[in-house]
C-alpha cells in the first residue's frame, strides 16, 4: 500500500466555500431524489486521441481539451450532491504508449493539478490520489501530495484522481501488505475476509461505485477500480470526452436512478 507523507506548508486551512459557476447553458441540475442519487461516480476519460486525430490535431490535444471538461464534470456533481468522484487520469498499462504522449502525459497532470487546485479548494473539493509511486514523475507525486495537503479538510466532494493507478495492481499491492502481515504473526490467515482486503486498498475509506461511466464508445471497464465496480451501474457514451460536459452526467444520473440495483437480490414477479 502506497505510504503518504506528512502534509507540507500548503496545509489545508478554513476558509469560505462557493458554488461552482452555472453552467454557460443557463441549464441547470435535474430534481432527483436524494436516495437515487449515485455517492461516488467513476469517470473512464475515453476518446481523447481519437478525437484529436478526427480533427487533423496530436493526440496530445485531446487530452489538453479534455481539462475543461473533467473541472465541469465536477462542477456538474456538486450540483446533485454526489460526494465521490474518481477519474482515471493514467493508468499502469498507459505506460506503453509512446514516450511522446507518456512524457505529455506526466506533465498534463501536473499541470493540471497546479492549475486547477485552488479551483477545487474554493468548491470544498477534497482531491485525493490513488496509484503506485514507481515510474511516476516526482514532479507528479509533488503535485498530487500538494494537492491533497490543501484539500484534506474539504467537505464538499472528494475527486480521487488515479494516476498510474491499476485495478489488478491495487489488489495485488493489497494482497502483498497482507501477506506480509500474516508472515509477521499479525493477522490470522483464517481470518482474512473481503473487509480485511478493502482494508488494504489505495483508498480504504473510499465507498464502492455506484454509477461507472465511461465515454468515447468503447464498453469495458479497461482495470479501473474493479474491486470497488463490484456492484456499479453502468453507463457507456459515444461521445468522446472532450465533447461532454455536465449535462452528460446528469442525463447518467437520470438513468441510474431509473434502474433497479438489487444486489443479488430477486422480486418474484410471476403473474405482473
Amino acid at each position: 500500500m502506497r505510504r503518504r507523507t506528512a502534509a507540507g506548508p500548503t496545509a489545508w486551512q478554513p476558509h469560505e466555500v462557493v458554488a461552482p459557476p452555472a453552467h454557460p447553458s443557463g441549464e441547470t441540475a435535474p430534481r432527483i431524489d436524494a436516495r437515487f442519487v449515485p455517492k461516488h461516480v467513476a469517470l473512464v476519460m475515453d476518446g481523447n486521441g481519437r478525437w484529436a486525430n478526427a480533427r487533423g490535431l496530436p493526440r496530445t490535444e485531446g487530452h489538453a481539451a479534455g481539462e475543461q471538461v473533467l473541472l465541469d464534470v465536477v462542477a456538474g456533481a456538486i450540483d446533485l450532491g454526489v460526494s465521490h468522484v474518481s477519474a482515471y487520469a493514467f493508468s499502469t498499462e498507459n505506460w506503453k504508449r509512446s514516450p511522446e504522449e507518456v512524457r505529455y502525459l506526466m506533465g498534463f497532470n501536473r499541470d493540471v493539478l497546479r492549475r486547477r487546485r485552488d479551483v477545487m479548494n474554493s468548491w470544498g473539493v477534497r482531491v485525493r490520489w490513488a496509484g503506485r509511486r514507481p515510474r511516476l514523475w516526482r514532479s507528479v507525486i509533488a503535485e498530487l501530495e500538494e494537492a491533497e495537503a490543501l484539500t484534506a479538510g474539504n467537505t464538499t466532494c472528494t475527486l480521487t484522481m488515479c494516476v498510474n493507478y491499476g485495478g489488478r495492481a491495487e489488489i495485488a499491492d493489497a494482497v502483498r501488505t497482507i501477506a506480509a502481515e500474516a508472515a509477521a504473526g499479525r493477522i490470522d490467515p483464517s481470518r482474512i475476509s473481503e473487509q480485511t482486503i478493502a482494508r488494504h486498498l489505495d483508498e480504504p475509506d473510499m465507498p464502492d461505485v455506484d454509477l461507472f461511466i465511461r465515454t468515447g464508445g468503447e464498453k469495458r471497464a479497461s482495470n479501473f477500480l474493479i474491486w470497488q465496480s463490484a456492484y456499479a451501474e453502468f453507463v457507456f457514451l459515444e461521445k468522446a470526452w472532450p465533447d461532454v460536459d455536465r449535462r452528460d452526467l446528469w442525463a447518467a444520473v437520470l438513468e441510474y436512478a431509473r434502474r433497479d440495483r438489487r444486489y443479488g437480490g430477486a422480486v418474484d414477479a410471476v403473474g405482473s
